[in-house]
């Protein structure tokens, strides 16, 4: 055997080494690798919502309304948890019962309740006792607020989380927005392409966030 093999070998496994270990302590004093690590963390956490994720920086607008006991409901008085936001009117025997029992199902599946509202979508007909009707219908009273108001007051709601009103000319848009403990929107959620499941799942993700 060539006598200068062995040092050749060995040379090339040092300087092996030694760039292993210069990568290894180049990348410990790097702020650059933290920050990347740090993004790869929330870029995980984000993907790991099943519903539609709301661009980040979209504020859950304020509102002062009254609920189905008279009581006031704000947005600013929930803030320390997720909310869960959707938009129903007491007198719908489709869309709205199918969205409040999608909500239901969630929150057993969840195994504790958060707090949920429900934004009405028809100003003219949603009154106290037909909201307090509902949610007793639909086994939701204690765990559903019902926020009521006048249209002037809605609207502004509707048009921020994206959803319509109820009128003659056709349903409204069966939607569910997740906020999370800060007051942002987070998640989005078309009704008809939701589960019970998907949904507190990413409750869970927001809760563990």
């Amino acid at each position: 055997m060539n006598p200068r093999v062995p040092i050749v070998t060995s040379v090339v496994a040092a300087l092996a080494f030694a760039a292993l270990l210069t990568g290894y302590l180049t990348r410990r004093d790097d702020p650059d690798s933290d920050r990347d690590a740090t993004a790869e963390g929330v870029i995980a956490q984000r993907s790991a919502f099943r519903g539609a994720r709301i661009p980040a920086g979209v504020r859950a607008p304020d509102f002062d309304l009254s609920d189905q006991d008279g009581d006031r409901v704000r947005m600013r008085d929930l803030r320390g948890k997720p909310v869960v936001v959707t938009f129903l009117y007491s007198t719908c025997r489709d869309t709205c019962p199918a969205t409040a029992q999608q909500i239901r199902g969630a929150l057993d599946d969840l195994g504790h309740d958060v707090p949920v509202v429900a934004i009405s979508v028809d100003p003219g007909t949603d009154t106290e006792e037909s909201a307090r009707r509902f949610l007793a219908e639909q086994h939701m009273t204690g765990r559903m607020t019902f926020a009521l108001g006048q249209r002037n007051e809605l609207a502004p709601l509707w048009r921020a989380y994206g959803t319509t009103p109820q009128s003659v000319q056709g349903e409204h848009k069966a939607r569910a927005v997740l906020v999370d403990a800060r007051g942002y929107q987070r998640v989005g959620y078309p009704m008809q392409e939701t589960s019970p499941e998907m949904l507190a799942h990413d409750i869970r993700a927001l809760e563990s966030g």
